[in-house]
C-alpha cells in the first residue's frame, strides 16, 4: 500500500514540475502569450519551435495529470467524511483566492477547490467506477463542444487584448506586474472574474470531467497501481503516441494560419484539449510502469518528495518566478525559448527544498497549515488513514 502511495506522489510531483513548463511563459510574458506566440507579431523561429514543442508535450497535459490525481485524491478522502473534505476544499479555495489576488493571476487552486466541491457529491454517490469514467468523459467532451459553439459565436469578432494586446496594453501590464501594490491587486481581481467566467462557461467542464475520470480510475485500481508493470508500460507508449497524433494537426494548422484569432482561439484548441487526457494518462503510466527503475535511480524519490509537498512547491514556484520576473525586472525581457532556461533551476530548488524539508518534517509547511485549518473547521476524522 505504501509503495502505491509513493507512486501517486511521484506522478503528482511530475505534474507539479511539468506545470511550470507552461506557467513560465505566463510568469515572464504578457497574459496573451500563454496561448498565442504571435501576441506581439510574428514570433522568432526559436520561440515558434518552443511553442510547438511545449504544445505537443506539456500544454494542458500536466494540468490534466494534476486534475486526474485530484479526483483520485477526492475518492481516497471519502472515509474522512463530507464535512472534513468540504472544509479542506474551502480552505484550498481561500488559499487560491489569496494567491490569485496578491501574488499571481495564473492561480489554479481556486478552480480546483470549487470544481472539487461540485464533483464530491458525484464521486460519493456513484459507486460504479465505469460510470464515473463515462460521466467524466461525457463532461469533458461537452467542454469541447462548447469550444465549437464559441468558434461559431465569437471567432469573427476582432481579437481582444487577451489574444492580441496593443503596445499600450503591454506597457500597462509591465507597469502593474513590476510595480505591484493595490493597482495590481485590482487588476488581478478583474482577471479572476474573467477566469471564473471561463471556468463556468467552458473550462470547468473539462476540469470536472478529468476529476471524475481520475476518481473512477482510482476506484477501479488503475491509478492505485494495481495493474502489472507490463500493462502500464504498454499503456504509456500507446497513450502518449495517440495523444501526440491527435494534437499534431492542431499545432501544424495554428502555425500555418500564423496563430490568427479566428481559427486558433477556439476551434484549433480542440486537438490539444482532446489529446490531453490520453497523454496525461500516458505520463502517469510512464511513472508506474518504470517505477522500479525510477526509484533505483533516485529520480522517483525526488519526484515523490515534490509530490508530497505539492501545494508548497506550487506556491514556491510562484514566489521564485514573481521574484525573478516582477521584482528583479525580468518581465518581458526574454522570449518563450529563453524563458524555458529558467525552468531547470526552479525544478532544482523544488527538489532540494523538498528533500531537505522532509528529512525533518513529515509534510510540507503549507500541507501542515492546510491540515491544521481543515481539522479546526472540519472536525475530527471519521477514520484514521495512513
Amino acid at each position: 500500500m505504501r509503495e502505491r502511495i509513493v507512486m501517486l506522489d511521484c506522478a503528482r510531483g511530475m505534474a507539479i514540475l511539468g506545470i511550470l513548463l507552461m506557467n513560465i511563459t505566463a510568469f515572464g510574458l504578457p497574459k496573451a502569450a500563454y496561448l498565442n506566440p504571435a501576441f506581439a507579431g510574428e514570433p522568432s523561429l526559436p520561440d515558434a519551435w518552443a511553442w510547438a514543442v511545449m504544445d505537443m508535450v506539456a500544454q494542458v497535459k500536466f494540468l490534466t495529470v494534476f486534475a486526474l490525481l485530484f479526483g483520485a485524491g477526492l475518492h481516497m478522502l471519502l472515509p474522512r467524511g463530507n464535512r472534513w473534505i468540504t472544509s479542506r476544499l474551502l480552505w484550498l479555495m481561500a488559499f487560491g483566492f489569496m494567491h490569485a489576488i496578491f501574488f499571481w493571476d495564473g492561480d489554479i487552486l481556486l478552480d480546483y477547490g470549487l470544481v472539487g466541491l461540485l464533483c464530491l457529491g458525484v464521486i460519493r454517490r456513484m459507486s460504479n467506477p465505469r460510470m464515473l469514467i463515462i460521466t467524466g468523459a461525457a463532461l469533458y467532451l461537452f467542454g469541447l463542444i462548447i469550444l465549437l459553439l464559441l468558434q461559431w459565436l465569437i471567432a469573427d469578432s476582432p481579437p481582444g487584448r487577451f489574444w492580441q494586446p496593443d503596445i499600450a496594453d503591454r506597457i500597462y501590464e509591465y507597469y502593474w506586474q513590476t510595480t505591484g501594490g493595490p493597482e495590481a491587486w485590482q487588476v488581478r481581481l478583474g482577471l479572476l472574474h474573467d477566469s471564473l467566467t471561463s471556468l463556468g462557461m467552458q473550462y470547468g467542464w473539462l476540469l470536472a470531467g478529468s476529476m471524475l475520470m481520475g476518481a473512477g480510475l482510482m476506484r477501479c485500481g488503475w491509478l492505485s497501481g494495481e495493474m502489472p508493470l507490463a500493462h502500464y508500460r504498454k499503456a504509456a507508449i500507446l497513450l502518449i503516441a495517440a495523444g501526440m497524433v491527435i494534437n499534431l494537426p492542431g499545432v501544424l494548422l495554428q502555425w500555418h494560419v500564423h496563430w490568427s484569432f479566428r481559427w486558433s482561439a477556439f476551434v484549433l484548441q480542440i486537438p490539444r484539449e482532446l489529446s490531453a487526457p490520453f497523454q496525461a494518462l500516458g505520463y502517469v503510466a510512464l511513472c508506474y510502469g518504470w517505477w522500479p527503475t525510477l526509484y533505483r535511480l533516485r529520480i522517483g524519490r525526488w519526484l515523490s518528495n515534490v509530490g508530497r509537498m505539492a501545494l508548497t512547491n506550487y506556491l514556491l514556484q510562484t514566489l521564485l518566478c514573481t521574484l525573478l520576473f516582477n521584482q528583479f525586472g525580468l518581465f518581458m525581457t526574454f522570449g518563450r525559448a529563453g524563458l524555458l532556461l529558467f525552468v531547470p533551476g526552479v525544478w532544482l530548488v523544488n527538489m532540494i527544498f523538498s528533500a531537505l524539508w522532509l528529512r525533518i518534517f513529515s509534510q510540507g509547511p503549507m500541507e501542515w497549515l492546510w491540515r491544521k485549518l481543515t481539522r479546526l473547521t472540519g472536525g475530527g476524522l471519521k477514520v484514521q488513514l495512513m
